[in-house]
């Protein structure tokens, strides 16, 4: 065979992302607050997009004024949920999208759009940092839930303003297992967060830097008489010499206040809701989206004529009619976002009533899968949307990746419990035994499988001692004990 150089044609498929899609699937994976800063940038980048009410002659344009090969109904018809790639071409290639869409988000148009992916990849916020330690820290499932909840209501300095008894009731659980779940995320990194108080604060450093002896907690409760330069009051309270009160007040200056603005975007009280819900008539649900932080967008169809007519060039004409393509798809890709958010959140609700119902003790294990069969969708799709996404209940707000949690122990029905909730039943009916008749771990097996709970005693053992319940033998000598 001679060795020498040829040329060759070669047919062949593969698949590529148009810039198009690749802004559709950015747009579908972005929150609110970051679809409105998007809107700002394509505002001023396209002419033809304006934000607010259409006008009255926007409506009233001349029906001939654009191409209408591929318009649908923005009232009635129902858009594509999962995106089409083709579909989104033909639309920019020829489609007109100018009737009015509550598209509560923003498009970018033209070459140099809003760079979600650079915008995810800044400084981590002080949730992110927090919640990617509470796995290693939580001691159980039912804590780490509770413990993300606490980090969302978190100000950007790291403070807990809520009381923990609200934080209780919003979440159905006790109030040991929300003091014990603060705790973990007082244990965190950065020192100091979780905190109630500026003292709180302090004194969490201090037992970090082991450096809370007697003396150092005196002054940390008494905070006042620092601010107010009482040194001499100080010293005698505290019962140290002048030396000992500079070394303190040094010491006390090295604390950081406010840890939590160590961290980009702040804490997660800044964090709006995305999905709106609320209960309905017979026992149903409102579902809606945050419109305060969706600003409609439309195509200025009179100002389109205008620009038209006005242009005698090749170019020019060429130019208004990519913007126009441009806005056209941007509003479709925007009505399909809001479309697809909303049908996700349904079944997420659906799935999960008796939390929204009863609490925390009724979350069911669910996955993304799930989800993504129930409504057709592909799973990345689900995926994308509960990304940076947050629901607003009477319990509170809470981001979509949430209500998805690992399942055990499946009943006759196959479907299983989350473990929070089955760790919610061993507390529950080790609570409530009799103190002459201690339950066993055989005997929780059974309860619990009358329950529907199929479970072995090594996992009832298990979940057992993660919430810190002691063994029979255990909880038999503790109550004979209290009885004495």
């Amino acid at each position: 065979m001679a060795l020498g150089p040829r040329l060759d044609l070669r047919q062949s498929q593969s698949l590529v992302m148009t810039p198009q899609l690749q802004q559709a699937i950015r747009l579908l994976a972005a929150s609110n607050l970051e679809i409105e800063t998007f809107i700002g940038e394509a505002l001023e980048a396209n002419p033809l997009l304006e934000a607010g009410e259409m006008r009255v002659e926007d409506r009233e344009a001349p029906a001939d004024s654009e191409p209408h090969d591929a318009t649908p109904d923005a009232a009635t018809g129902e858009a594509a949920l999962d995106i089409d790639t083709g579909a989104l071409d033909r639309d920019r290639d020829t489609g007109d999208w100018s009737a009015q869409m509550g598209s509560g988000g923003d498009g970018a148009s033209g070459e140099a759009g809003f760079d979600f992916e650079n915008r995810s990849g800044e400084e981590p916020t002080l949730a992110e940092h927090l919640e990617a330690q509470i796995g290693a820290c939580a001691p159980n499932e039912h804590l780490c839930l509770i413990a993300r909840h606490l980090i969302n209501l978190l100000d950007e300095a790291g403070y807990l303003a809520t009381p923990l008894r609200e934080v209780a009731a919003a979440l159905g659980v006790t109030l040991a297992d929300v003091e014990d779940a603060l705790s973990v995320v007082q244990s965190l990194d950065p020192t100091g967060v979780g905190a109630r108080s500026l003292s709180e604060c302090l004194t969490l450093q201090a037992i970090e830097a082991d450096r809370y002896d007697p003396c150092m907690r005196v002054m940390l409760d008494n905070l006042e008489l620092v601010a107010a330069g009482s040194f001499a009051h100080i010293r005698r309270i505290c019962r140290v010499d002048e030396e000992d009160l500079a070394e303190m007040l040094a010491e006390l200056r090295s604390y950081d206040p406010k840890p939590g603005l160590r961290f980009g975007g702040g804490g997660s009280a800044a964090v709006v809701p995305d999905i709106l819900l609320t209960a309905g008539a017979d026992e149903g649900w409102d579902i809606r989206l945050n419109e305060d932080t969706l600003p409609r967008l439309v195509v200025n169809r009179s100002y389109y004529l205008t620009l038209r007519e006005g242009s005698s060039s090749k170019a020019a004409r060429g130019w208004l009619s990519e913007k126009l393509a441009d806005a056209n798809w941007l509003i479709k890709a925007l009505d399909q976002r809001q479309k697809t958010i909303l049908k996700v959140a349904a079944e997420i609700v659906k799935q999960q009533a008796g939390f929204f119902r009863k609490g925390v003790s009724e979350l069911k294990p669910l996955t993304l899968a799930r989800v993504a069969e129930a409504i057709e969708m592909h799973e990345s799709t689900v995926s994308r949307v509960t990304s940076n996404k947050y629901l607003h209940c009477e319990r509170g707000t809470f981001e979509l990746k949430y209500f998805f949690s690992s399942g055990v122990g499946g009943g006759s029905d196959g479907e299983g419990a989350s473990a929070a909730t089955v760790k919610a039943r061993i507390r529950a009916l080790c609570d409530a035994e009799d103190a002459t008749k201690v339950l066993s771990d055989d005997a929780l097996v059974d309860l619990l499988k009358a329950e529907g709970f199929d479970l072995a005693r090594r996992t009832v053992a298990k979940y057992r001692e993660a919430i810190g319940i002691g063994s029979s033998v255990q909880r038999r000598r503790a109550k004979k004990l209290a009885r004495m």
